[in-house]
C-alpha cells in the first residue's frame, strides 16, 4: 500500500522532483511516512531552495496535508552569474613609411577592403582614411 501511495504522490509532485533535478538539488530522502510524501534535499543556494518551495505551493497551497518537505541549502549567496566574455585585447599598429590603411587591413584581416574597420576605430586620430603618417599608433579592432 505504501508503494501505491508513494507512486501517487510522486505523480502529484513530479514537477517539483523535475525542478530539483534541473537545479541539481541533491535528493536525500523520498518516501511515504504517516500518509505523507517526505522529500528531503540540499540545494546549492537559498534561491534554488526557494524555487523548489514556490513550485510546491503552485501544485497545492495546502501541501502540508500530504507533503513534508525539508529543503536546506549550502550557501546564502545568490547563484553565480555567468562571467561576461573578456573583451578582446586591442592590437596597436605603428604606421611605417609607405603604408596605407588598405595595406594594414590586408596584413591583419587578409582583405584590403576592410580598411574602414581600422579607420572607424581610429576616428579620434584620423580625419581622412587616405591620410596616415609614419609613427601614428592605430588601434586594430
Amino acid at each position: 500500500m505504501a508503494d501505491v501511495k508513494l507512486d501517487q504522490m510522486k505523480v502529484k509532485y513530479q514537477s517539483v522532483l523535475n525542478l530539483m533535478t534541473d537545479l541539481k538539488v541533491q535528493l536525500k530522502n523520498l518516501h511515504v511516512q504517516d500518509n505523507k510524501l517526505v522529500i528531503r534535499g540540499v540545494a546549492k543556494t537559498k534561491d534554488d531552495a526557494n524555487k523548489v518551495w514556490n513550485q510546491i505551493k503552485l501544485i497545492d497551497k495546502n501541501y502540508a496535508q500530504d507533503l513534508m518537505a525539508e529543503i536546506t541549502f549550502l550557501s546564502d549567496a545568490p547563484a553565480p552569474k555567468p562571467a561576461a566574455p573578456a573583451a578582446p585585447a586591442k592590437k596597436i599598429h605603428v604606421v611605417a613609411a609607405g603604408e596605407t590603411l588598405s595595406k594594414i587591413a590586408k596584413k591583419y584581416y587578409g582583405n584590403a577592403g576592410d580598411y574602414m574597420k581600422i579607420f572607424d576605430a581610429n576616428k579620434d586620430k584620423l580625419k581622412d582614411p587616405d591620410k596616415i603618417f609614419p609613427g601614428q599608433e592605430l588601434i586594430i579592432p
